[in-house]
């Protein structure tokens, strides 16, 4: 894209723009990368909490049904072996869980983790307790989901606001307005190019926020 502009426009500040742009893209897309593994992570923990009750309810002992649902969903990643460890040799089994649970992604495990201390200290039951556990769980992450879709038309929005300034620069070219050569090539072009691109920055970033503050609350 900025090599066909700096080609129809005759100059380089495309180029350089796009240029500028890559940390923030690369961020972008970190960013949601990471978003990504969060979510499946969670997921992750929800698939925990079922294969733990049905061990538990298949006669296994709390701390072999840990180990078997660890080692079965894979759901810990890099935290996994710690807590396999402290339910394979007999260790804290609640400590271990709510250490892992400070990793993004797996938050839920304190909730196991409780369940857990809850169980050994007081004698409640271990399956009910990871039951109504993972019945929380799943309902919340429905309820994500429900606000994601109900987003779905605040993010288009960004999207159409993010592509207008290129829509217009097509329909000038279109009309024979040489809008690219006025825009780089004239001081009163540049000035309204660097203007025109910080209120289309500001307002992105504006627009972005209220959305993920949506998603966030």
């Amino acid at each position: 894209m900025a090599l066909a502009l700096a080609g129809l426009g005759d100059s380089v500040l495309p180029v350089l723009a796009g240029v500028a742009a890559v940390p923030v893209v690369r961020r972008w897309l970190r960013k949601r990368r990471l978003r990504g593994e969060r979510e499946r992570r969670a997921d992750g923990v929800i698939d925990l909490c079922g294969a733990v009750v049905g061990e538990l309810r298949a006669g296994h002992e709390p701390g072999q049904a840990l180990l078997v649902a660890v080692h079965g969903t894979g759901a810990l990643g890099t935290a996994g072996p710690p807590v396999s460890a402290a339910a394979r040799f007999g260790g804290d089994i609640p400590r271990a869980l709510g250490q892992a649970a400070g990793e993004p992604g797996l938050e839920g495990l304190a909730g196991v983790a409780a369940c857990w201390r809850v169980a050994a200290d007081g004698g409640a039951g271990l399956a009910a307790g990871l039951d109504r556990l993972e019945g929380a769980l799943r309902a919340e992450r429905r309820q994500c989901e429900q606000l994601r879709a109900q987003l779905a038309g605040a993010w288009s929005t960004v999207v159409v606001l993010a592509a207008l300034p290129t829509m217009g620069l097509g329909l000038g070219t279109a009309l024979g307005a040489q809008p690219l050569r006025v825009l780089l090539h004239t001081s009163a072009g540049l000035a309204c190019l660097v203007l025109g691109a910080s209120l289309e920055a500001t307002g992105l970033v504006w627009a972005t926020r209220i959305v993920r503050k949506g998603e966030a609350a």
